[in-house]
């Protein structure tokens, strides 16, 4: 910083120990009485440069420079100047900014030098500052420790001494208050009868409002739970057209298939991707939706974390921005861990996914630490980033459902403002606690905390239903050895979407498929074909999959046929007891030829050639409507 003519050097001390403050002290009081400057602003310069002095005594290079400024007003200017990353409290900076004309914490553009500055102005004309200062430097060279000391006490004696003066006025008017207190009494308590009267009077009305009030929170829970299955059937109107994009781009991109331009691939793979993005935000906000009306539950297994790991680190090091590290250990010793990993994979990726998101520089680090604070072992897992952090005031908010903090960080960034009140739920849910701190222009910090072994529920007797048992094991052996194509199968299915990619996943499983999409003719379809198995969606018009399980298991022609049940919705949201003894319920998220083999006890030969430009054989697939 260079000294320019309205700049006049005082005297500069080296601060070491408490002495050397006191001496800043009393030169400052010198300098401030040289200069005119007397009473309370006096005092509040000087008391605020002494505080500033102790709190940054012992930091690196420190130094206290007392100045005459002149730049509009002339300031008497004390600038601590050291060089390590030290800030002064935050309350003193408060008060400095409170008390004085100026303040200000001032850092190099290389982070490594610091200055406080603090100043107060004076009633001294512009043309006279330099010989002001020469005047100033003269007394600080004389200065005498003892007379400076006395001269303070005087000081002090004299506020002392206006302060008690202030305190016995105060007494006297405190007296006079009172005087005139009890004499009011009276008027008073005349005015409580009379106000209790008129409560009296208002007390049918609080009634009634009081029953309006719980007639609206009826209402609002009513609300809630409409809101609850508005979101829960939506996903689940969702899930199905998605999964069916999903599929068809999977069969388009799939080796096999009709050749692809590299454009045509390009765009296909920006369909799927798009696609798999879609149906995550469609399953948080159906587990959202569980967890709000308490039906989403954990299943706590033994959890291999290493895997778990590395299945994240595969996962999202390709969402990392350029120049972004992704750090996630890949070899951990640990005690076991026994939590719900679906759960914690979700919560994990959630809070890497926005570290990751609003990081363009730096790196993303997830630590694992196993601590016993007396409670129990428990995993701590730290999400720290170096991104653009979290306005103080934003913090609690973050976790409110659909919330985003507002800022050009957020151009180019999609999102529903649900993963981190998700993450924060899940993590509930596994008996733990999720917490963030966050500063702006300093990253952000996200610890999952959650018990080593969460409680397992306790088991549940199977329910059973009126046709299990009645004509004896519900699933028969297949037909054919396992590897073998099976002769027959039948799908009810009415999603024409989700059927142009399942059949290509029965080659190599049937020799003849038969498609109804018209599930009121499904039993008597099974009964006289016979086929190796049926597979069933549950969601149709008319007779749902639930009445066409039920209908099959009463007929003992169809009884001993294999059911494996295909459905777009939630396991927690299948109703088990209705489906007893079904080979299997599969979801068609994710649905592959190896699935529906393992389902039905056999190996999945390899497939046909795929294509969805190419009909299929009519000898071999038989759709009915």
């Amino acid at each position: 910083m260079t000294t320019g003519p309205s700049v006049h050097e005082l005297a500069t001390i080296a601060l070491r120990e408490g002495g050397d403050v006191v001496t800043l002290r009393r030169c400052t009081q010198s300098a401030c009485r040289a200069a005119g400057l007397t009473g309370s602003p006096l005092v509040r310069l000087t008391t605020v440069v002494s505080e500033a002095g102790e709190h940054l005594l012992g930091a690196s290079g420190l130094t206290a420079r007392l100045r005459l400024e002149e730049a509009g007003t002339v300031v008497v200017a004390v600038r601590f100047g050291w060089r390590e990353a030290r800030r002064p409290p935050s309350t003193l900076l408060a008060a400095a900014a409170r008390l004085l004309d100026d303040s200000r914490l001032l850092t190099s553009d290389d982070g490594g030098r610091h200055e406080l500055v603090l100043a107060q102005a004076v009633p001294v004309p512009a043309a006279s500052v330099a010989g002001l200062a020469a005047d100033v430097r003269g007394r600080l060279a004389g200065t005498d420790t003892a007379a400076d000391l006395i001269e303070a006490l005087r000081t002090q004696n004299g506020q002392l001494l206006a302060a008690l003066e202030e305190s016995q006025h105060q007494q006297e008017e405190l007296t006079r208050l009172n005087a005139e207190l009890e004499e009011t009494n009276a008027g008073v308590v005349a005015l409580y009868s009379e106000l209790a009267s008129e409560l009296e009077e208002t007390n049918s009305g609080v009634v009634a409002l009081y029953a309006e009030l719980e007639d609206k929170t009826r209402q609002l829970e009513l609300a809630h739970e409409y809101k609850t299955r508005f979101w829960a059937n939506v996903s689940h109107e969702l899930r199905s057209p998605v999964n069916s994009v999903i599929a068809l781009a999977r069969l388009l991109l799939d080796s096999g298939a009709d050749p692809l331009s590299d454009e045509q691939r390009q765009q296909v793979a920006l369909v799927h991707a798009s696609g798999s993005t879609l149906l995550a935000l469609v399953d948080e906000l159906l587990d959202v939706a569980k967890a709000e009306s308490g039906r989403l539950e954990p299943h706590p297994a033994e959890t291999d974390l290493r895997a778990l790991l590395h299945q994240l680190r595969g996962t999202l090091q390709g969402t990392a921005q350029p120049g972004v590290d992704l750090c996630i250990p890949d070899h951990i010793q640990r005690g076991p861990l026994v939590t719900d990993e679906v759960m914690l994979t979700r919560i994990l990726r959630n809070v890497l996914s926005n570290a990751l998101k609003f990081t363009v520089e730096g790196s993303v680090t997830l630590d694992v630490a196993e601590e016993d604070h007396g409670q129990g072992a428990r995993f701590v897992f730290r999400v720290r980033d170096t991104g653009v952090g979290i306005p103080a005031t934003e913090v609690d908010r973050v976790f409110e459902e659909f919330y985003q903090v507002r800022g050009p960080h957020q151009r180019g960034r999609s999102g529903t403002g649900l993963g981190l009140p998700y993450a924060r739920r899940l993590t509930e849910l596994l008996g733990g606690r999720l917490t963030l701190d966050s500063e702006i222009g300093h990253g952000t910090v996200v610890v999952v905390d959650i018990p080593a072994r969460l409680a397992r529920p306790e088991p549940q007797a199977p329910a059973e239903t009126a046709d299990a048992g009645q004509h004896g094991t519900a699933d028969r052996a297949p037909a054919a050895a396992a590897g073998a194509a099976m002769r027959s199968v039948v799908v009810v299915d009415d999603d024409e979407a989700f059927l142009a990619g399942f059949r290509p996943l029965l080659d190599g499983l049937a020799e003849s498929v038969t498609v109804l999409t018209d599930s009121g003719r499904a039993v008597d379809t099974v009964r006289s074909e016979r086929p190796d198995a049926v597979f069933l969606d549950l969601n149709m018009p008319g007779t749902d999959g639930y009445e066409v399980r039920r209908l099959l298991a009463a007929d003992p022609l169809t009884a001993d046929v294999p059911v494996v049940v295909l459905t777009a919705l939630d396991a927690a949201d299948v109703d088990r007891p209705r489906l007893a003894r079904v080979r299997a319920v599969l979801n068609k998220s994710r649905l592959t030829a190896e699935d529906l083999a393992t389902a039905l006890g056999r190996r999945a030969a390899p497939p046909a050639r795929p294509s969805l430009t190419t009909p299929p054989r009519s000898s071999r697939i038989k759709e009915r409507r």
